[in-house]
């Protein structure tokens, strides 16, 4: 059994269906099927249970979230980190939105020409 220590305590048991939900929302109106939502949770559970703990907290779930969401749907992503990691500006979003981009655009041109060479 995997437990989950919520920021107030209390200790409950792993759930991939609360992954699933929780990733639903900021998937509203994104072209993410449940087959990819189901696949997303499965890989965050194995994330989690490579670790080999008994217990993880939450925010540790949430970390376990972002990787692969991420890969799944920018604007699902950015939706959800920008309530796990508490936005509070606009200055938050355009830095994720960076760092977003970054990520998906691979290496720079640079370090493709090195590659080449």
């Amino acid at each position: 059994m995997l437990a989950v220590v919520k920021r107030s305590g209390v200790t409950e048991q792993f759930s991939r269906d609360k992954v699933v939900r929780g990733v639903r929302r900021a998937c509203q109106g994104r072209p993410v099927d449940d087959d990819a939502l189901q696949q997303l949770a499965q890989r965050v559970e194995e994330s989690i249970r490579s670790a080999g703990l008994a217990e993880i907290p939450s925010h540790e779930v949430g970390l376990a979230i972002l990787g692969p969401l991420r890969e799944l749907d920018g604007v699902a992503y950015l939706r959800f980190a920008s309530v796990y990691r508490s936005f509070s500006s606009v200055e938050d979003f355009e830095k994720e939105i960076s760092d977003l981009r970054e990520a998906m655009a691979g290496p720079d041109e640079s370090e493709k020409r090195a590659v080449d060479d």
